[in-house]
């Protein structure tokens, strides 16, 4: 067996606009790297973490790397001691699986080292303690395409069922980091736990909708399907000139158009890579007018997934 390993996670794009909590892809970049080392003192240490500007603990107890890896120990009965080196390479509390691509990198790696007692499904629920640790709440929308790759829709919680759906393997994503600050646990407090039945009606078209257009290729019914009448409007709130935004990429081409996971992060589908470009461009264009400042990142769904790097 193995004494080090270092696995890349993708960041995600969660929701996918109407599937709250449900639906998810994989993009190819960016994402999180972590690297593994066996120690002989049966204790989990988080030895290095860059990228995160010191804001993430290096507590193993406050972490969610050290606790997903813990987890697994437990469930193995192993008291292997472990050094772990976090690379953040994309955004904190951004809307686009920060904590989930960290939990899910850390996971891989654990369980290639371990000898791959488990599947990636397998994997999946302690995946998903670690969002719990990150926000409170152990949703899976962010972890399962982080760790299984491609579009997953998340069909049960009780009891987990998580699927991977066909999508359309040449469409470009555009994904937007504003730096404004909504942090995940706050974006979901404000979505109204009560919604009328209309809107609950015409949201379930939407999400059949959009499920059945990327399972066809038929992006003319991805593109109306990706409306959400229930948290999209809340949301929005949080995040300057999202309207504008929505606009100007619609405008310009775009499939459709949405708020990445909680946000700041919005995202764009596009048939052409060009497309994809040229929305990028024009978005961090209107938000430097506004001195906002942002990253961009034009990419496609990542289909894999988790993936070790290296030994």
């Amino acid at each position: 067996m193995r004494d080090s390993i270092k696995v890349f996670a993708p960041a995600t794009v969660a929701n996918v606009v109407c599937g709250y909590d449900i639906l998810g892809f994989a993009i190819e970049e960016p994402g999180d790297e972590i690297i593994l080392k066996k120690n002989d003192s049966n204790q989990i240490i988080i030895t290095k973490i860059e990228g995160d500007n010191g804001k993430l603990p290096k507590d193993p107890n406050k972490n969610v790397v050290s606790h997903v890896i813990r987890l697994f120990l437990e469930k193995i009965n192993s008291n292997q001691g472990i050094d772990i080196e976090l690379y953040k390479k994309m955004p904190l509390n951004s809307g686009m699986g920060s904590s989930a691509a960290s939990s899910v990198a850390a996971l891989v790696a654990i369980n290639e080292l371990m000898g791959k007692p488990y599947s990636k499904q397998e994997l999946l629920p302690l995946a998903m303690e670690g969002e719990r640790i990150a926000c409170g709440n152990a949703h899976a929308d962010n972890v399962a395409p982080a760790l299984l790759g491609g579009l997953v829709l998340v069909r049960s919680y009780e009891p987990l069922d998580a699927l991977k759906l066909p999508y359309p393997k040449d469409l470009s994503v555009v994904s937007v980091h504003p730096h404004v600050d909504v942090p995940t646990g706050e974006a979901r407090k404000i979505i109204k736990e009560r919604i009328s039945l209309k809107s609950a009606v015409q949201q379930w078209g939407n999400v059949a909708g959009l499920v059945a257009g990327f399972c066809t290729g038929d992006l003319d019914l991805v593109s109306r399907s990706m409306e959400d009448v229930i948290i999209e409007p809340v949301r929005a709130m949080l995040i300057p000139y999202f309207y504008e935004m929505k606009q100007l990429a619609l405008d310009n081409g775009a499939i459709g158009f949405g708020i990445s996971g909680s946000g700041p992060s919005v995202f764009a589908l596009c048939e052409k890579k060009e497309t994809a470009e040229e929305i990028s461009f024009k978005i961090k264009e209107l938000l430097n007018q506004k001195n906002i400042e942002s990253e961009a990142f034009v990419t496609k769904i990542n289909g894999e997934g988790a993936r070790v790097i290296s030994e």
